[in-house]
């Protein structure tokens, strides 16, 4: 039986079907198993597995699993994986240096400003990290595939990346519709390498570290991804309400027993731990005496939102050069610092051309697709922009690439991204093999971030097919 019926878009590159809509090799053993399937029950099969394991984001929804998983050959993945633990480690590096002794400003590669007007810059932990340890133990980045078929970074999450827990969900769900058709490398080292590193980050002397996942509860849209690493790791899943400070340690009341904490995996979506006036927030006052101290410490480090910032991501490709003397692996979009001179004017002169996305967004929030956007978006985007560029940078648009995803009986194309894991601890860096697919639910749609209604594919490393 042939691949089934499937009709790729004009305007970006196919995942899984070439421009002249025939199946890539790669794909061929999938696509000609799907063309033997009833394509409306799977998907109904794997959304009952979906609800039976409680794989859920944000107030216990079911998120959105497609049953058709994206492929990666193992040849592209050997590269990505290089560029990802290089991007992964110049930003620790920057974040390291950031809280310390500021060589990369000194030297002009990064503007001072971007350390005085980022929200994401926390100063209470100026002279607090220990440099032998790196401040994003998880990294997540997000790439997008362009028109000619490079994968490049859209965006770098250090401050406190989820889906890596439903990456493992995702295959859990997918994998045994689709046993023996086509072998995907395995996700089952990812925890226990995560464990190792949240241990690994203990301050030194504690044998037998005590460490904790820090979480908001149950209303944290990712509270499926928290039960699970503390389960999974055997950690206590606790609350702040469960933590006390005394005489700079930070001890946790569990199941009625008082004990220090060595290492928080925080998890919580507050994440400042001091005012603009420099006083500390109330977790500041719970967490600071305690890493002001050297007695405990945070995965991920608090001030590792800085490297978040889209101003930090215009200048990541200098970073690569000025901390590892390489060239980077992984090229980002071009994109625009719209507090410098030269690049606001040139973004301006073409601003409704490009993507206006502000600093501290996350999750897809507050971007502007000036090509896709109404008219009335455009144009408050232009004047917001031009009244406080500081707030915004500018980036060229990017086609991002489909992939077949199951509607209704048959296969329509979706918009895809990817997030990889980095894992970074004293000891070197691992990642994720293959990471989380991310999909947009709707024709055309460009947004596919699970906060936004998006849904996931299982993502397959796999053995480049014979030629």
């Amino acid at each position: 039986m042939s691949a089934p019926s499937y009709s790729p878009e004009s305007d970006c590159a196919d995942e899984a079907y070439d421009s002249a809509g025939e199946p890539r090799p790669l794909y061929a053993e999938l696509l000609e198993e799907l063309g033997r399937r009833n394509l409306k029950g799977l998907r109904k099969r794997v959304e009952a597995r979906v609800a039976e394991s409680g794989l859920t984001f944000g107030e216990g929804e079911p998120i959105a699993v497609d049953p058709v998983p994206r492929l990666i050959a193992a040849a592209e993945w050997e590269h990505l994986q290089a560029g990802l633990l290089q991007r992964a480690g110049a930003l620790n590096a920057f974040v390291a240096d950031a809280y310390g002794p500021q060589r990369i400003f000194d030297a002009g590669v990064v503007p001072r400003r971007l350390l005085e007007t980022s929200t994401g810059f926390a100063r209470g932990m100026e002279g607090v990290l220990d440099s032998a340890v790196p401040p994003a133990t998880v990294a997540g980045l997000d790439l997008v595939r362009d028109r000619s078929g490079e994968l490049r970074v859209l965006e770098d999450n250090l401050r406190m990346p989820s889906g890596a827990c439903y990456a493992i969900g995702v295959r859990e769900v997918v994998a045994p519709e689709l046993d023996g058709v086509v072998s995907p490398s395995g996700l089952d080292g990812y925890l226990e390498e995560l464990g190792q590193a949240i241990r690994d980050a203990a301050p030194a002397g504690r044998d037998e570290p005590c460490a904790v996942v820090l979480s908001d509860g149950p209303e944290n849209g990712a509270w499926y991804e928290h039960e699970r690493i503390a389960r999974e790791l055997g950690l206590p899943l606790v609350s702040p309400d469960q933590l006390e400070t005394s005489r700079g340690r930070l001890f946790a009341r569990i199941s009625r027993e008082r004990r220090q904490v060595d290492v928080v995996y925080r998890r919580l979506e507050a994440d400042r731990i001091t005012e603009p006036d420099g006083r500390p927030t109330e977790l500041g006052e719970l967490l600071l005496p305690a890493l002001r101290s050297g007695r405990m410490r945070c995965v991920n480090a608090f001030g590792t939102g800085l490297a978040d910032d889209k101003l930090t991501y215009v200048y990541v490709e200098r970073m690569i050069d000025f901390y590892l003397g390489e060239k980077p692996l992984l090229r980002s979009v071009l994109s625009y610092d719209l507090t410098d001179e030269a690049s606001r004017a040139e973004a301006m002169d073409r601003l409704e051309e490009l993507v206006v996305k502000p600093r501290g967004g996350f999750g897809g929030h507050g971007i502007t697709i000036m090509p896709r956007a109404s008219e009335p978006d455009r144009k408050r985007a232009v004047a917001v922009a031009r009244r406080r560029p500081e707030h915004f940078i500018a980036q060229e648009p990017v086609e991002i690439s489909t992939h077949p995803t199951i509607r209704g009986e048959g296969l329509q194309p979706r918009r895809i991204d990817l997030r990889p894991f980095v894992i970074s601890s004293a000891k070197g860096q691992v990642a994720m093999v293959g990471g989380l697919t991310r999909f947009a639910q709707g024709a055309g749609e460009m947004v596919v971030n699970s906060s936004q209604g998006g849904g996931c594919k299982d993502t397959w490393v796999v053995e480049n097919p014979q030629a």
